[in-house]
């Protein structure tokens, strides 16, 4: 008992000691910041004359200006001098390097290492930009002592591709580099093999794991494009707020689902703090969410919540000054928030009855947006943001005993957290609210699984007449569900039978009709060699095959006659070609557990993203308003 302890009290002194280092680095961070906006409001060249002499040494006119803003900042002239100092050195060090780049093409890079690198986490990097990603992955870990198999490389917010150019991927001169690094170990070198081992098992692992999220999400965003039995395969769909599915156009469909799979993978690895992790699946979310269209964007919450997510990871991750469009990325969250839930949140209201759950949204907002003005050098907007951010937290703090009272219900503490937000902290209409929310979701429940087994049911009918599954969906996706129209858009347009499940590739493939069937259609009276291309089309089926002729005056369409001179001039495929099935159970074992693995991190509570305990939240605020009401405080005794 003494030596747990005395463990617990060393422990806690070096947290003291390890408050008082960040505080002397935000500090310090400040007052860079500080001061280089004086020196750009001042138009001051520091590596020009008076400030660098001709052989790039200091000048004396610099003491004079850190004089100046000394008084100016009401700081100790020493240590203003000292960061002016450095800030000289790296725009003598940036110039040198501009002219080495235009002279030789060697490009500069600025490498920012993970957080357990106690000094010089900010270093240069020298490569020219012909080089391939892993060619620079490799030079990262040499120079800086790390595993190549065991980091990633993030540069202008995408992961580094290992096979294009660093000219390819928009790699630039004085661009920033960030190093994630898989294995989490406290130490550089480790003596004991078995420990190291370990270690490097573990980032085996992770990066298994980064692979099997993106194989688990391919194969869940394409079982949503196939026709498969809800209550025996899973599948990702897409619901409002209410539950309820959401007809979204197929061309956007597959990117949204990666998009929002991703995200949802990433908050999970953020739940956990494995924030080395989520970093690479949010920043996948974003590439996949730029590829919809700007309206959907700005009529979800979704995309304004990832863009929280990346600026607190990074943040997290002790790289905010990485992600050089910070400001960009919370503006646009804001301004998103705004177009979603209206001004002063009334459509918000208006759907919901209430706004109490998205308040978290803002908080985190406010809190980023007051971190980030702060590490700018903005000290009244930083205090503003972080003041907005602590009346918040005032007004969502939920009393534990309360989430007990709900708990003891019958309610998870989640709901209990939720509903209380939602109802202003009152326990009995807390209660109500998620009993209601329950019968509400059960019905919604109910009713969209009997659309889905409805849909299934009438695609089978389709295909029972001959249509391709993916023929059949398109078909009712048109008609909005309805089986007669689907029946009328596939007979007045015969061409959608060629959309075929596996693709064209398998159209190619065909043996030729059977000459009775060509004759069944020769006997209607159509040409014999329009018949049997028909028949080739449609594999067979002589009802689509008149059907088609009669609708286009004996002849195929165009589009139509040249899939059939495809398929006649393609041989049919030996049985050798097909691939073996000795792997098949392996492969089906291995996508199962990639499938499960996603489903797991899917949380089963719609508004999950709202929820949090703010414990992270309450701790940083309190600490950044210490810092900016300390840096007056900063007096020449400092």
């Amino acid at each position: 008992m003494k030596t747990n302890g005395g463990r617990r009290r060393i422990r806690a002194f070096g947290g003291l000691r390890l408050a008082r280092r960040w505080r002397r680095m935000a500090q310090k961070k400040y007052l860079q910041a500080k001061l280089t906006q004086f020196l750009r409001e001042d138009r001051i060249q520091l590596w020009k004359p008076p400030y660098t002499d001709e052989n790039k040494k200091v000048g004396l006119a610099l003491k004079d200006l850190a004089k100046k803003y000394s008084d100016k900042l009401e700081c100790c002239e020493n240590e203003v001098e000292k960061i002016i100092e450095e800030i000289r050195c790296k725009a003598v060090e940036r110039g040198t390097g501009n002219e080495h780049y235009k002279a030789t093409g060697i490009a500069t890079i600025e490498v920012f290492l993970p957080p357990r690198v106690k000094k010089d986490r900010k270093n240069l990097l020298e490569t020219r930009l012909h080089v391939t990603g892993r060619e620079l992955r490799s030079k990262i870990a040499e120079t800086f002592g790390f595993q190549e198999n065991y980091i990633k490389i993030v540069i202008n917010k995408k992961q580094l591709q290992l096979g294009k150019t660093l000219e390819e991927q928009g790699v630039t001169h004085n661009v920033k580099a960030m190093v994630l690094e898989l294995k989490q170990s406290e130490e550089d070198v480790r003596k004991n093999s078995q420990v190291e081992e370990e270690e490097q098992n573990e980032a085996r692992l992770k990066e298994k794991r980064i692979q099997r999220t993106k194989r688990g999400l391919e194969i869940l965003a394409e079982r949503a494009e196939m026709v498969v039995d809800p209550e025996t395969t899973p599948y990702l769909d897409i619901a409002n707020q209410t539950g309820r599915s959401i007809r979204i156009p197929p061309s956007e469909r597959k990117a949204l689902m990666l998009a929002m799979g991703y995200h949802e993978k990433g908050r999970a690895f953020l739940k956990r703090k494995e924030y080395g992790i989520a970093l690479p699946c949010l920043l996948d979310a974003d590439r996949y969410f730029c590829e919809c269209c700007r309206e959907l964007l700005d009529t979800v919450d979704n995309y304004a919540v990832l863009q929280l997510d990346i600026a607190w990871c990074y943040f997290r991750l002790g790289q905010l000054e990485c992600l050089d469009d910070a400001e960009k990325k919370l503006n646009m969250a804001q301004k998103c928030f705004k177009n979603c839930y209206g001004e002063n949140h009334q459509r918000l209201v208006h759907i919901k009855g209430n706004c109490g759950k998205e308040k978290v949204l803002f908080l985190r907002l406010y809190l980023l947006q007051g971190i980030r003005n702060y590490h700018s050098g903005n000290g009244e907007e930083a205090y503003e943001y972080l003041n907005k951010a602590c009346q918040l937290f005032k007004e969502l703090y939920i009393d534990p005993s309360k989430v007990h009272s709900l708990m003891q219900l019958g309610f998870s503490a989640q709901e209990a957290r939720l509903g209380l937000r939602a109802c202003d902290g009152n326990v009995d209409h807390a209660a109500a609210h998620i009993t209601n929310r329950r019968e509400k979701l059960d019905q919604i429940r109910k009713e969209e699984k009997e659309k889905k087994r409805r849909r299934l049911e009438n695609i089978n009918y389709l295909k029972g007449m001959g249509y391709s599954a993916r023929a059949a969906k398109q078909a009712l996706h048109q008609a909005s569900g309805n089986l007669e129209e689907s029946l009328q858009i596939l007979l007045s347009h015969p061409q959608m039978w060629w959309l075929n499940d596996s693709g064209p590739e398998t159209n190619s493939h065909q043996e030729s009709p059977s000459q009775e069937t060509i004759d069944q259609l020769v006997y209607m009276g159509f040409d014999a060699a329009a018949a049997e291309a028909a028949l080739r089309v449609f594999r067979g089926n002589v009802q689509l095959a008149a059907q088609t002729l009669a609708h286009n005056g004996g002849n195929l369409p165009p589009d139509l006659r040249l899939s059939a001179e495809d398929s006649s001039a393609t041989p049919p495929t030996s049985p050798s070609d097909s691939a073996g099935t000795s792997s098949a159970s392996t492969d089906e074992d291995m996508e199962t557990e990639a499938v499960n693995e996603i489903l797991e991190d899917i949380p089963e509570h719609e508004e999950d993203y709202l929820d949090s305990t703010l414990e992270d939240e309450e701790i940083i605020i309190a600490e950044y308003l210490s810092y900016v009401e300390s840096i007056k405080t900063a007096t020449k005794r400092n």
